[in-house]
C-alpha cells in the first residue's frame, strides 16, 4: 500500500490535494510537457530546492548538479535533476514542534535524507540530499502530522517566527503564539500572497528588549504591547515593516504604533495587497519589500495601507481564531517543584548557568538546548522527543540561533533532563553565549556559498570551547555569526562579531577570505546593523577573533557593552587591527592559505604557470580595485562624523573607481569623469554581462547606475548606511569579475 492511501484520513483534505497537483506537475516535467520556469515556481513554494555538492563535508564531492533537465524517465542519468538530490525545507510555525512530529522527521532523514535535521535560523527545519521523487510521499508524511512544506521557498510569505519562549518569558505582556499560529493559518495559500516579487517574512516578539524575535529585521513584524482603552486594557501590537538583513540591511519602519489583536489580520492582508500591487517585480535585486518602504517612504506607505485596510471585503477569519485565545496555555505535564540541595551530576551546574532560565510561572523553567551548527542527527531527534513525552510533553520549540529549548520543564527535573541529553550528545553548555555561533549552510550545500561558514564556524566553536572556562564574562555573552556569502543567513549584520564570505586572487589562485562586520545589536530586535571593515583570508579569522575579544576585555570600560565599545575605538582603530591580517604569503611560503576550513582541496582558480617566480604579480586593477575599498571604508568614517553629503560622495566615488578598475582592464585611455566611466563600464562589462555572475547576475551594477542616475536631493544617515552597503557589495563583485578575467584555464 502507498503512503497516499495509508494517509489519506490522517492529511487534510486540502492538503492532500496540494501534494496530489505537485506530483502531478513533477512527472509532467520529468516528461517534458511542463516548462521547467513553471515547475521551478511551484516546486520552490512546496520547499525544494536545488543544492550543491561540490564543497560539503557532510557529502563525498558530487559534481553540482543544474534543476533544469530533459524529458525522460526516472533512470535518466547523473545530468538531471532526478540524480542531483536538492534540499526541502520544512515550516515550523513559532517553532513548535511535538514528540510525534520529532518521530516522523526522524524517520524522514533517515529514509530520504542522510540522516540529518538542519535548524534553520528562521526556526525551519532543512533536509538535505533528498532525490525529488521521494518529495511528494515525504510530504504526505509530513501532512500527516500536520506539517506542511508549501511556501517555505518562493516569492511568498515564508515562515512565521515567533520568540521561543513566549507565553513563559518573564518580561512579555502576553503570549504572542496564538496570534503567530493565526497569521501563518490565515496567510497560508492566501490569494493576496500569491503574486509577490519576492520572499515576504513575518516575525513575532513578546517584548521590545531582548532579540528573540528580531523584528526589526523582517518584512514585517509585531511586537506585543498593552493599552488602556477607555476603562478596558487592549492586548494589541506595535506593527513594523520594511526590515530585511540580505546584502544591504534595512531597518524596519514603524507602520502602527498600536494595532488591536482584532485589526492584526486585516492590517497582514493589507499591507500585503499593497506590496503585492506596487512592489517590484522585473529587478529581483529590488524587489523585497523594503526597498517598496524606503522608495514611498514610510508615511506615504503607511497612508497606502490605511487606505487598503478601508476597501478591505469583511473576513470573519479575521476574529475567528479570538474567542480561543484567553483559553490558550500549553499544558505543563508535570506539577511544578523547585530544585532541592541534593547532589548534583557532573557538569550539571556549568549547563544550568548558561542554558537553563525560570519560567515567569513559579517552579518551571526552560531548558535551552544546545545544537553545534544546527544540525541534529535523527537519533538524537527521536531521542529528544522520548524526553519530552517524559518531562514536557508538546513543549517543544526550536530557535533562531539555530537550536531547541524545552518549556515547562520542573525546576526538580532538571537534572535528570540534563543527564538524558547528555546521553544523546545534546548536554553542552554555552548556549546563546560566544561557543554558540550561527553559520549558514555556505558552500557545504549553498549554491550561493562563496566561503565554508560552518567549516570557519566549527573551528572556532572547537578553539573557544577549549578555552571557555577561562573567558572573561563580557566575552562570554558576545554573539559571533558567519555568512557565507553577503546574504547574511547567517545574520552576521546583527552579531557582536560578524562575518560573510568571499574571496580574492593571489597570483593565479583564488583565496578564501571573509568580511569583518563589527557593530551589529543582537538585543532590542536586532537593534542596529554593522558594516564591513575589511576582508581577512579566512585562515587567519580565528586570530583575529583572539585580537579582538582580547582588546575588548583590556580596554572596555565599566558597563560598556561591546557594540559600544567599538563605536568609542572607532572604525579607524579597528581597521587598523586587520591591517597586517590582510596579507598573504605566497602559496609557496604557505600552502594552508589557499584551502578552506573544513575543506582539504585547494582553493585555486587554475595553474600557476611555469617560470613564474615566488613574488606575486599585482596587477592595476588590483591596486585600483585596493584603493575602492579603502574609499568606502573612508565614507564609513565620514558617515560616523555625521558628514552625510562627503560620506555619500565618498560611496560613491568608490563605485567609479571600481568600474574604472575593470575599464582599465580593456581601455587605459579611459577619462576620469564619471559619466564616461559609467557609460564605458555599461557598454563593456554590463551589456556584454562579463559583470554578471552566478550570485546575483548584474543587480550589483544597478547600484552605480542608479546613484549616478538619481543622486539624493537630501543626506540622511539610512540613505547613506545603504549606499556604503551597495558600494561595498559593488567593490565585491567588480573583484570576482576581475577574478573570472584573469583566472587561467587549465590546459
Amino acid at each position: 500500500m502507498s503512503w497516499k492511501e495509508m494517509l489519506a484520513d490522517r492529511m487534510p483534505p486540502d492538503w492532500a490535494r496540494e501534494i496530489d497537483v505537485f506530483e502531478a506537475q513533477m512527472l509532467l516535467r520529468r516528461d517534458g510537457k511542463l516548462d521547467e520556469k513553471i515547475f521551478a515556481e511551484s516546486r520552490l513554494r512546496r520547499g525544494v530546492y536545488g543544492q550543491r555538492y561540490d564543497n560539503g563535508h557532510r557529502h563525498d564531492g558530487i559534481q553540482s548538479q543544474t534543476l533544469d533537465f530533459p524529458s525522460g524517465s526516472l533512470t535518466k542519468g547523473p545530468e538531471t535533476m532526478w540524480d542531483a538530490p536538492g534540499m526541502v525545507r520544512i515550516k515550523i510555525p513559532y517553532g513548535g514542534v511535538t514528540p510525534e512530529q520529532m518521530d516522523v522527521l526522524a524517520d524522514l532523514a533517515e529514509e530520504y535524507s542522510d540522516g540529518i535535521l538542519h535548524v534553520t535560523t528562521r526556526q525551519d527545519f532543512q533536509l538535505h540530499f533528498v532525490h525529488i521523487e521521494d518529495t511528494p510521499d515525504l510530504m504526505r508524511r509530513l501532512a500527516s502530522v500536520g506539517i506542511t512544506t508549501r511556501e517555505a521557498c518562493g516569492n511568498s510569505v515564508r515562515n512565521v517566527t515567533a520568540c521561543p519562549i513566549a507565553g513563559v518569558c518573564r518580561d512579555e505582556p502576553f503570549d504572542v503564539t496564538p496570534y503567530a499560529s493565526a497569521t501563518m493559518k490565515f496567510l497560508l495559500g492566501h490569494p493576496d500572497v500569491q503574486d509577490f516579487g519576492r520572499k515576504f517574512k513575518i516575525a513575532y516578539s513578546g517584548c521590545r528588549q531582548h532579540a528573540c524575535g528580531l523584528v526589526t529585521m523582517h518584512d514585517m513584524g509585531a511586537i506585543a504591547v498593552k493599552k488602556v482603552v477607555g476603562e478596558v486594557e487592549k492586548r494589541g501590537f506595535a506593527l513594523y515593516v520594511g526590515g530585511g538583513l540580505g546584502a544591504v540591511p534595512h531597518q524596519a519602519k514603524v507602520l502602527e504604533e498600536f494595532v488591536s489583536e482584532e485589526e492584526l489580520l486585516p492590517m497582514f492582508q493589507a499591507v500585503s495587497r499593497v506590496y503585492a500591487r506596487l512592489g517590484e517585480k522585473k529587478n529581483r535585486g529590488r524587489a523585497r519589500i523594503k526597498f517598496l518602504v524606503a522608495k514611498l517612504g514610510i508615511e506615504e506607505f503607511r497612508r497606502l495601507v490605511r487606505e487598503e485596510r478601508k476597501v478591505l471585503p469583511h473576513d470573519d477569519r479575521w476574529t475567528a481564531y479570538l474567542k480561543e485565545v484567553p483559553a490558550y496555555r500549553e499544558k505543563p505535564l508535570k506539577p511544578a517543584s523547585h530544585l532541592n540541595g541534593a547532589r548534583h551530576p557532573e557538569g550539571f551546574d556549568d549547563w544550568a548557568r548558561t542554558n537553563v532560565n525560570r519560567q515567569k510561572q513559579e517552579g518551571y523553567a526552560v531548558a535551552s538546548i544546545t545544537v553545534p551548527l544546527g544540525d541534529l542527527t535523527s537519533f538524537q531527534a527521536r531521542e529528544l522527543g522520548n524526553i519530552c513525552r517524559r518531562f514536557v510533553g508538546d513543549a517543544l520549540r526550536t530557535t533562531v540561533e539555530q537550536n531547541m529549548v524545552l518549556r515547562w520543564v520542573s525546576e526538580a527535573d532538571l537534572p535528570a533532563v540534563y543527564q538524558e541529553l547528555k546521553k544523546i550528545g545534546l548536554g553542552q553548555a554555552g548556549a546563546e553565549s560566544i561557543v554558540d555561533l550561527t553559520a549558514c549552510p555556505g558552500t557545504d550545500t549553498c549554491k550561493l556559498g562563496i566561503a565554508s561558514s560552518r567549516g570557519l564556524a566549527g573551528e572556532l566553536r572547537n578553539r573557544l570551547l577549549a578555552k571557555r572556562g577561562t573567558l572573561d564574562e563580557s566575552v562570554q555573552k558576545l554573539r559571533i555569526k558567519i555568512s557565507g556569502c553577503f546574504n547574511s543567513c547567517g545574520q552576521h549584520h546583527i552579531a557582536d562579531i560578524g562575518f560573510y564570505g568571499n574571496s580574492r586572487s593571489v597570483g593565479s589562485y583564488k583565496v578564501p577570505h571573509f568580511q569583518v562586520i563589527l557593530g551589529g545589536k543582537w538585543v532590542e530586535n536586532g537593534g542596529s546593523y554593522g558594516l564591513a571593515i575589511g576582508a581577512i583570508p579566512s585562515k587567519r579569522v580565528p586570530e583575529f577573533v583572539d585580537r579582538i575579544t582580547d582588546r575588548f576585555v583590556r580596554e572596555k570600560q565599566p558597563g560598556e557593552t561591546f557594540q559600544d565599545f567599538t563605536i568609542r575605538i572607532g572604525k579607524q582603530e579597528l581597521r587598523g587591527m586587520l591591517d597586517d591580517l590582510m596579507k598573504v604569503p605566497s602559496y609557496e611560503q604557505d600552502k594552508s592559505y589557499f584551502s578552506d576550513w573544513g575543506d582539504p582541496r585547494e582553493f585555486t582558480v587554475g595553474d600557476m604557470g611555469a617560470g613564474e617566480c615566488a613574488g606575486e604579480i599585482v596587477s592595476l586593477a588590483q591596486v585600483e580595485l585596493a584603493a575602492a575599498e579603502r574609499e568606502v571604508f573612508e565614507a564609513q568614517l565620514e558617515m560616523d562624523k555625521s558628514d552625510f553629503p562627503i560620506a555619500d560622495e565618498r560611496a560613491f566615488h568608490s563605485m567609479l573607481q571600481a568600474a574604472k578598475a575593470l575599464i582599465k582592464m580593456q581601455f587605459l585611455d579611459v577619462r576620469e569623469e564619471p559619466a564616461e566611466i559609467v557609460r564605458e563600464f555599461k557598454t563593456r562589462f554590463v551589456e556584454t554581462q562579463l559583470f554578471h555572475d552566478r550570485f546575483a547576475g548584474g543587480k550589483f551594477a544597478s547600484y552605480l547606475f542608479q546613484r549616478f542616475e538619481d543622486p539624493p536631493a537630501a543626506f540622511t544617515k539610512d540613505s547613506v548606511r545603504q549606499l556604503i552597503e551597495e558600494a561595498q557589495l559593488f567593490i565585491e563583485a567588480a573583484y570576482a569579475c576581475h577574478t573570472r578575467m584573469t583566472e587561467k584555464k587549465p590546459a
